[in-house]
């Protein structure tokens, strides 16, 4: 039994889906959350500001002593998730190495689609690593960047978040894909949406389920899981801004429960 938290990091608020899936299902542990809202986008940034920063976010959840690290960001996981590995005294687990392993190893795919933002998509991570697994997997992949101003605007069912969604997914119309892994953390606030347009027999990933299993299967293994009868959940942001505020309760639905905090690295 450990009562110390976990934390989970992120370039922004995207990373509060996979947050709100450890919640949910890991009731009882502590949580630490840093999100580098004053820095955000990291997309746009080249390999060696990424790295300098996400070893930031790192060090400050090691020094606040959690007992595992979520690095909730597909850009940081595709970037530098090795360098923050080796440097970290407890575990670090990233978003993509877990669902990929989920569809392929698992889900037994043949055709899969992926969408996300255009450092993600551009990387070739989700690529590479499902190459690793299963080098006859067939991998189409779409960079989607409007979906997240949407998603942080709540514009979950709005018709342009229809009509631009649509517009990107039609490049998937004669891919015959069997599963579309949502490679953004804000996306599955869009799922339905999503699920609608793409049609109902594609099966959707979202990266928060899987990354919280491996993070289930790191603990027990470990004996670090915790039964906190009342957990702390703790927020932190490097800016906090009315729109900040405003996209956390639609992330978390209205049921935002934690303690929020603007810090400084």
């Amino acid at each position: 039994m450990n009562n110390q938290p976990i934390g989970i990091c992120d370039s922004g608020i995207g990373g509060l889906t996979v947050a709100k899936e450890i919640i949910n299902k890991l009731p009882q542990e502590n949580i630490i959350y840093l999100g580098d809202t004053a820095r955000v986008p990291y997309g746009v940034r080249d390999r060696e500001t990424i790295t300098k920063f996400a070893k930031e976010l790192v060090n400050f959840l090691i020094n606040k002593k959690v007992k595992a690290i979520v690095v909730a960001c597909n850009t940081i996981s595709a970037t530098c998730l090795p360098e923050l590995q080796s440097r970290s005294p407890v575990p670090v687990i990233g978003v993509i190495k877990p669902t990929v392993f989920e569809v392929v190893d698992n889900l037994k795919s043949k055709i899969i689609g992926i969408i996300g933002t255009r450092a993600t998509i551009n990387s070739k991570s989700y690529e590479e690593e499902i190459k690793k697994l299963n080098n006859s997997e067939i991998v189409f992949s779409q960079a989607c960047p409007l979906l997240v101003p949407l998603a942080e605007e709540g514009f979950i069912s709005h018709p342009a978040t229809k009509i631009i969604t649509k517009e990107y997914l039609q490049y998937f119309n004669d891919k015959k894909i069997d599963f579309l892994i949502l490679g953004c953390t804000h996306y599955p606030i869009l799922r339905n949406t999503i699920q609608e347009i793409i049609g109902k027999s594609i099966k959707i990933i979202d990266p928060a389920k899987p990354t919280t299993k491996e993070l289930i299967n790191i603990l027990t293994t470990n004996k670090l899981l915790g039964n906190n009868l009342q957990p702390i959940r703790h927020f932190y942001f490097t800016d906090i801004t009315h729109q900040t505020e405003k996209t956390i309760h639609i992330f978390f639905e209205g049921k935002f429960l934690g303690e929020m905090e603007k810090i400084n690295l």
